[in-house]
């Protein structure tokens, strides 16, 4: 496949990716793309996304979907006092940071694109994602069983059913991606895994550090072995 559309937030798992798909699978014609969904850290996320669209020069299309933040039950999309954050327990933690169906249709946004190349430019485009394994406790759209059951859909909602969604490190952990990034030549201060926008400190996006996306950022570097540049400004 020379074409690909990568659904990139600008996290370290789909910058990654989008990396590894130029450079290791050598796919010429990347297509990055980022839903607006009203989260809080919207304007870390899109630095990152436009770093590695600039490095990789490859397209970026930024697609509003904010409704579905007005109707999101995640704290991603809620103002909410940061300090009760460092109360959440490990039984709500999925849960509080959880986006009704996101990543469902995030892909079926990115299958819609892909359809549409094909029927107006004859280009034919699989879908990217970088969700990977998480452990025992994970969020249900991010297994194996999700993403089968995405390609069986995409055979019926598509006029030539011809399309797949592919999850290249669905078996991969986050310390395996962060030792990878380091030959893929991918800057990790350049990528955003926080939850609730910190801001920048001399043109680096800042973490958080107590939220679930900056938990796992912080356990990933740590099993890796790899130093850990983000900056970090936990809540007090």
């Amino acid at each position: 496949m020379d074409n690909a559309i990568v659904l990139c937030s600008g996290g370290l798992d789909s910058v990654i990716l989008a990396h590894y798909l130029k450079k290791i699978d050598q796919i010429e014609n990347l297509k990055l793309v980022f839903l607006d969904y009203g989260q809080k850290a919207l304007g870390e996320e899109l630095f990152c996304v436009k770093k590695v669209s600039a490095e990789l020069n490859s397209d970026l299309k930024i697609i509003d979907v904010k409704w579905l933040g007005e109707i999101s039950t995640s704290l991603i999309n809620k103002e909410v006092d940061e300090s009760e954050i460092k109360n959440i327990n490990e039984k709500e933690e999925l849960i509080s940071w959880y986006v009704p169906c996101r990543n469902a249709l995030f892909l079926l946004i990115g299958l819609a694109l892909a359809e549409s190349e094909f029927i107006s430019k004859n280009k034919k485009y699989d879908v990217y994602l970088g969700i990977k394994y998480e452990g025992e406790l994970q969020f249900k759209d991010t297994t194996p069983e999700f993403l089968e059951q995405m390609n069986k859909t995409a055979e019926f909602c598509t006029q030539d059913g011809n399309y797949k969604f592919i999850a290249p490190f669905l078996k991969k952990d986050k310390e395996e991606l962060i030792k990878m990034a380091g030959g893929l030549g991918v800057d990790l201060k350049n990528t955003y895994s926080c939850y609730i926008g910190k801001g920048f400190e001399n043109g680096i996006p800042v973490h958080c550090g107590i939220c679930g996306g900056c938990k796992a950022r912080k356990k990933g570097f740590r099993f890796s072995d790899v130093e850990d540049s983000s900056i970090y400004k936990e809540i007090d």
